[in-house]
């Protein structure tokens, strides 16, 4: 079978196309043969060695995944062949609080991604999908989706009312726009381009602002909440923006933090203890979040933004789109 590795050195240029023979599933796995994959900020840190210059290569990339189920290997029941299937990213945590043990072999880093034609993946680990989607649509669920359902719902307990922020119009925080407007809740958009700002606003957001144009958009924030700030903050940015988010989020409000697009940096927690705000990182989500979230998504026929879809071979031009910061949505790989 075909699959993209990650060969002999942390570079995009050494993403190639190889040949390995098709996996047998073992007990309670399933071999999937995989559709479309979907590309993350963090498979382009990895590809690159800033993720973690500790990882064994070569290695299949990718976290995120979407296919049919082709083979049951022993002992598994939770699904029949022909059954429409993603892959969670992290396939140990299915329910429960977050656990070192959970957290152990993402896919995609310390385990085997699935850029492959096929993968034997342990059915614990899967998820059906909602039937009105396709393969790369599906594929674009499992790291951004999952994330941002964390973050407001599971997390974040949104409720109807409520006010959101997001940062930038990204998968992650797209998808977090598509899921405050199901809950009924208003969502404030920062970009640095108008256009995209035009498009997050035809999605549903009340209100964006173009941080290029107006460097302080944490006032820009304030004054569109009445000078109270927002209940909620999907914060990507890390800490090149936390400082302004600080600013913007109400006072006991919650900031889900779960990138760090901005780069590393100090920054002073000072004032999350002088407004009693909570932050939280968030690391995706379990399988039963997954679950949850997939009944949402089927219940209000949501489709994922995706913004461009490449060939399997093009995995280096995908990534360095992805490094562009081009996009509006997702970028997806077709396999």
């Amino acid at each position: 079978m075909k699959l993209i590795e990650l060969q002999s050195k942390f570079s995009l240029d050494s993403l190639r196309v190889a040949e390995r023979p098709q996996p047998k599933p073992g007990y309670g796995q399933v071999l999937v043969k995989v559709r479309a994959c979907s590309l993350n900020y963090r498979d382009l840190l990895i590809a690159t060695g800033a993720y973690d210059p500790r990882i064994r290569l070569p290695l299949v990339p990718l976290s995120d995944g979407a296919g049919e189920v082709v083979e049951l290997g022993e002992g598994a029941k939770r699904f029949k062949i022909g059954d429409r299937v993603a892959a969670c990213f992290m396939p140990r945590w299915i329910d429960g609080e977050l656990t070192a043990t959970k957290a152990s072999y993402p896919l995609g880093a310390s385990d085997g991604g699935m850029l492959a034609e096929f993968v034997a993946l342990p059915e614990e680990g899967l998820v059906p999908i909602p039937d009105h989607l396709s393969f790369e649509q599906a594929a674009t669920l499992p790291c951004a989706a999952v994330t941002a359902w964390n973050a407001l719902i599971t997390t974040g307990t949104l409720k109807a009312g409520d006010s959101v922020l997001v940062q930038g119009t990204g998968g992650v925080s797209l998808f977090a726009l598509q899921f405050a407007k199901i809950s009924g809740a208003r969502v404030i958009i920062t970009s640095s381009s108008d256009e995209k700002l035009a498009r997050a606003i035809k999605m549903g957001a009340s209100d964006g602002i173009n941080y290029r144009s107006l460097p302080d958009w944490e006032k820009r924030v304030r004054e569109l909440t009445d000078g109270n700030g927002v209940d909620h903050i999907v914060e990507v940015g890390g800490p090149g923006t936390l400082p302004k988010s600080f600013k913007a989020v109400r006072t006991g409000g919650l900031i889900s933090l779960i990138g760090v697009l901005s780069g590393g940096g100090e920054v002073n927690p000072l004032p999350l203890l002088m407004k009693g705000v909570t932050m939280r990182g968030i690391y995706v989500g379990s399988r039963a979040m997954f679950e949850a979230m997939n009944r949402a998504i089927a219940l209000h026929k949501l489709e994922p933004v995706i913004d461009r879809v490449f060939n399997f071979e093009q995995i280096s031009e995908a990534l360095n789109y992805l490094k562009s910061g081009a996009h509006f949505g997702k970028i997806v790989i077709r396999v």
